[in-house]
């Protein structure tokens, strides 16, 4: 094999499961409702009011394929973390196949991209609070709600599991309640409204792309990142319990919780009424309820909205203070964020990720609007590149297994490299496809700016690891 070592799977290295300090505290139950929680977040309980408007029936379709492209990202992690469970998958990752300049970039750019999504999911969760308690102003709820969630985080890794496994069946619960009762409405039992509820709602009222090709194209962009989150699942990988077993059992149930929370969920809610009954900045399960029939609806689906954006916030704490460890152990952040606390959480990385989330409620309490708008246009941007990156990683990973340089896994992408060249094709038609709307070249600009910045962060790291770690 030309004199190459070949490192066996799950073989001790910098960073890794032996030297992380992490404690194994996540059980396979958690990670399962952590793995179905990620999948699921507020772009399908309220965002896609928009996309139904812009696409019609045809949104399922592009749910279909975003959600086969994700699977192969998901597959292709899961192949990288059997060979090496590692907290800091993505940063590691593009480390050891891609450089270290890459895995400086992915590292930072997935701290990021959380950073900035649970600033303004923690001002949304603000804002779903007042819809019961419109005197308390949203920037003290986003306060307190930021501050248990990061005492959680803090407290241990079980709590945060713990927290995760429910905020995440309250979500599954309410889809799985909607699609039942969805059922229901659409067989010939007399519950629900006397017309309107059939199938045919999904090609009668102007066709399956009633807007046309074009529009479900676009519509892809919007789905892309409804699944922000799902990789969540590889950032456990350190602390769950009999992690081979546990995160290849996460990835193997996708295509289900994609079909029945995704598809299935849409499938019902264009059966149950038209595609034209659903709008911009309207919850499309709030508007499915009321013609069922439920009561308190609205009520219902805003404690649900407050659950899944509670959730965004708690897995994004966690993830950006593991993702700061890693880097720190990597010399690619400072030293100060390679300790663990006597409870093994990296306390100085959760502390920093929060405060800068803190700013978020500041912002807001400013006049933030703008600002806001940039902070979420970047998450768009930045979640293409470190899904795209882990493709890239994945095809370097198999070309070095048939080179012999290291030990191939029993868990493998099917159709590699085939499979992997196809959905990073399909990431590029989303960057592609972001220059033709307004928001979407808001998060091409942003992220060009972002990525600009980065070489020199590197360069400034890289000077940092010449000089000698006290």
């Amino acid at each position: 094999m030309g004199g190459a070592a070949v490192q066996e799977p799950g073989s001790p290295a910098a960073g890794d499961e032996h030297q992380d300090g992490y404690a194994r505290g996540l059980s396979a139950r958690t990670v399962q409702m952590i793995a179905i929680g990620g999948a699921i977040g507020t772009g399908l309980f309220f965002g896609s009011g928009a996309a139904i408007e812009q696409a019609g029936p045809a949104l399922i379709l592009a749910y279909l394929i975003a959600g086969l492209a994700i699977f192969v990202v998901m597959r292709a992690l899961g192949e990288l973390l059997l060979h090496r469970p590692v907290a800091g998958s993505f940063s590691d990752y593009a480390t050891e196949f891609l450089g270290s300049s890459w895995g400086f970039a992915v590292g930072w750019t997935y701290w990021l991209v959380w950073v900035t999504t649970c600033m303004a999911e923690i001002t949304v969760a603000g804002n779903y609070i007042q819809y019961w308690f419109p005197g308390i102003p949203v920037w003290v709820t986003s306060a307190v709600m930021l501050g248990v969630l990061f005492a959680a985080n803090l407290i241990s890794v079980k709590l945060f599991g713990e927290a995760e496994f429910w905020f995440a069946l309250v979500k599954v619960a309410t889809i799985v309640g909607m699609i039942v009762l969805g059922i229901l409405v659409l067989l010939p039992l007399g519950i629900g409204p006397d017309e309107g509820p059939t199938l045919s709602n999904l090609w009668a009222d102007g066709g399956v792309f009633p807007l046309g090709l074009a529009a479900a194209l676009l519509s892809l962009q919007i789905v892309m990142f409804a699944y922000i989150g799902v990789e969540l699942v590889g950032v456990t990988a350190s602390e769950a319990a009999d992690p081979k077993v546990t995160l290849r059992r996460a990835i193997n149930s996708l295509p289900l919780r994609i079909g029945l929370f995704y598809i299935g969920s849409l499938v019902i809610i264009m059966s149950v009424q038209s595609w034209r009954a659903y709008h911009e900045g309207e919850s499309p399960f709030v508007s499915v309820f009321s013609s069922i029939g439920i009561p308190a609806a609205a009520g219902i689906v805003n404690f649900v909205l407050l659950t899944a954006a509670l959730s965004s916030c708690n897995s994004g704490i966690y993830s950006t203070g593991r993702m700061l460890h890693t880097l720190s152990l990597k010399r690619d952040a400072p030293a100060l964020f390679s300790r663990m606390s006597s409870r093994s959480v990296p306390l100085p990385g959760l502390t920093l990720s929060a405060g800068v989330m803190a700013l978020g409620i500041v912002i807001n309490l400013v006049s933030p609007e703008q600002a806001f708008t940039y902070l979420a246009a970047f998450a768009a941007a930045g979640i293409v590149f470190v899904w795209g990156t882990l493709l890239v990683c994945h095809l370097v990973f198999r070309r070095r297994v048939a080179r012999g340089e290291v030990a191939a896994v029993d868990y493998r992408l099917p159709g590699a490299p085939v499979t992997t060249v196809l959905a990073l094709t399909l990431l590029g038609l989303v960057v592609v496809l972001l220059a033709f709307t307004a928001d979407g070249r808001l998060s091409l600009i942003v992220g060009a700016v972002w990525f600009l910045l980065l070489p020199v962060g590197y360069r400034l790291s890289r000077r940092r690891q010449r000089a000698p770690r006290s």
